[in-house]
């Protein structure tokens, strides 16, 4: 039974912008399985992607300007790069369900292809290069700012950890970097059992507990900054 081709139009509505020249869409959804041996790189979507790529970032970071005025550039970075690393990308690409509209090549599509994430984040930023070269830098904003827009206040995860936030803190106010040292090592080896003591000068030290060293003293600097007081931004679980 032959699979119905879906409507371009659907996805269209959901993208947020009719292209005029429709070609530029169907190339931004045709993986290189698909393309044209004789002209691969030019018939797939991979060169929309390359394109699609610094269009997002420019527009995000533009974005981020306007939503946070008075952030400094360091968060300004950090929030970037959240919202168009490639897991962001993929749930954009998601959302638009574009693995239905994915032109695949008969032996790829077994292999999962219309599902795989670093596809999706791949023609999610071709989808944003191809209506940039469809209607220019206007209607590719229109096409991110529908879809990541939501996003600028809710990162989709934290944009630092509780050892970085605290770091900050402490250096901020003039104190050495907070250290740590392991109280206790418990358990076999297969799953050990870690409590780390984090000390900042002046501050009365906390612990934290975790199966490794690394999530242990991410738990005692979050322990520290929640009993302090001191959390400036969502910390890492």
């Amino acid at each position: 039974m032959t699979r119905a081709k879906p409507d371009l139009a659907d996805l269209e509505a959901r993208v947020g912008h009719a292209f005029t020249d429709r070609e530029l869409l169907t190339r931004a959804l045709t993986h290189i399985s698909a393309a044209p041996a004789s002209r691969l790189k030019r018939d797939s979507y991979q060169r929309l992607e390359f394109l699609g790529d610094r269009v997002l970032g420019l527009i995000v970071a533009d974005m981020l300007m306007a939503a946070f005025p008075d952030a400094p550039e360091g968060e300004l970075s950090r929030r970037l790069a959240e919202l168009v690393r490639r897991e962001s990308c993929t749930d954009v690409a998601t959302q638009w369900g574009v693995g239905a509209y994915l032109r695949i090549g008969g032996g790829e599509a077994a292999a999962g292809v219309r599902r795989n994430a670093a596809i999706l984040a791949d023609v999610c930023e071709s989808i944003v290069g191809a209506a940039y070269l469809d209607a220019g830098l206007p209607a590719a904003r229109e096409v991110v700012e529908r879809a990541f827009g939501p996003r600028l206040h809710a990162p989709r995860r934290p944009l630092r950890d509780a050892k970085t936030q605290l770091q900050e803190w402490a250096q901020a106010r003039g104190k050495p970097a907070p250290t740590y040292r392991t109280v206790e090592r418990s358990g076999p080896d297969h799953a050990p059992r870690f409590v780390i003591e984090v000390d900042v000068e002046a501050v009365e030290r906390a612990r934290g507990e975790g199966a490794s060293k690394r999530d242990a003293e991410q738990a005692a600097a979050r322990a520290m900054m929640q009993r302090e007081g001191i959390v400036t931004e969502q910390v890492d679980a």
